[in-house]
């Protein structure tokens, strides 16, 4: 197939001789944080690698020394204080983005180094195959700024099992790539250094097999998850993740984060 690629912007892509996508979250300058153009670079990306013909892989990176910090809160902010109707068009981007990276037909590898937080996590849950450095740190940090992780919960649900939500997404606490492999976040930690190699060796593992079987094994694997979710389901978990954003408890977390001070609700802050 043709060498195809975007070279330029907040999410970087390239397809190569084989078919095999290599995807790169590009702002590194704050350490890949999404905003409303790193989500629509994603999903850019994810239009024309749907339209791609022959692709047999797709390879997730962060540029920099982090794959992917979550939200940008500055973002995050100016979006709880627009319109109802573009604060749920944020949110409906940015659950389509990770989606239809859990549905694409093709096998996902994320390759993961230094902070994996907030949805960067939900990224990396909808991946087939997550390869973590050792340096990688995680969270699902949503709590900490009066938030939810609506629109991430099914991946999640489907890669760490509910048993671990029920800690990880309530205490908003930080975990090391160790941790992250025993609860299923991650399937593989590996030296910095060897995070690209053994990305390799895991595509060179599914172009030896079928396409067309590997789609439909994925397909029926899919079909008893968390995340195969209905359009009335999906539509909820959007108007959910929204709300949450236009609360009064996240406009306080989100002045806290601004304001570098603890959040009211912390005990003796109040």
């Amino acid at each position: 197939m043709p060498v195809l690629s975007q070279t330029a912007g907040p999410v970087l892509w390239s397809v190569d001789a084989r078919g095999v996508a290599t995807v790169t979250l590009n702002r590194p300058e704050v350490n890949n944080a999404y905003n409303g153009e790193l989500i629509a670079g994603l999903l850019a990306a994810l239009d024309a690698l749907g339209h791609a013909t022959g692709l047999r892989a797709v390879v997730i990176k962060g540029n920099g020394k982090h794959f992917q910090a979550g939200a940008d809160l500055k973002w995050i902010d100016m979006v709880r204080t627009s319109s109802p109707a573009d604060n749920i068009r944020a949110s409906r981007a940015t659950a389509e983005a990770v989606q239809r990276l859990n549905l694409a037909p093709v096998p996902t590898i994320a390759l993961v180094q230094g902070g994996c937080f907030g949805g960067g996590t939900g990224l990396i849950a909808a991946c087939d195959a997550v390869i973590a450095a050792d340096n990688a740190t995680f969270s699902i940090a949503e709590v900490r700024w009066g938030l939810t992780a609506a629109i991430i919960v099914p991946q999640l649900n489907d890669a760490i099992g509910v048993r671990q939500m029920r800690r990880y997404a309530l205490t908003g606490e930080r975990f090391n790539a160790e941790e992250a492999r025993r609860i299923g976040l991650v399937h593989e930690v590996v030296p910095l250094t060897e995070l690209d190699a053994v990305g390799a060796r895991i595509v060179g593992h599914v172009l030896e097999n079928g396409p067309d079987a590997i789609a439909q094994t994925k397909a029926l694997v899919l079909e008893q998850a968390f995340g195969d979710l209905s359009n009335e389901a999906f539509a909820k978990l959007i108007e959910s993740h929204a709300a949450k954003r236009q609360s009064p408890e996240a406009a306080e977390g989100l002045a806290s984060f601004k304001e570098k001070r603890a959040a009211r609700w912390t005990p003796g802050k109040g």
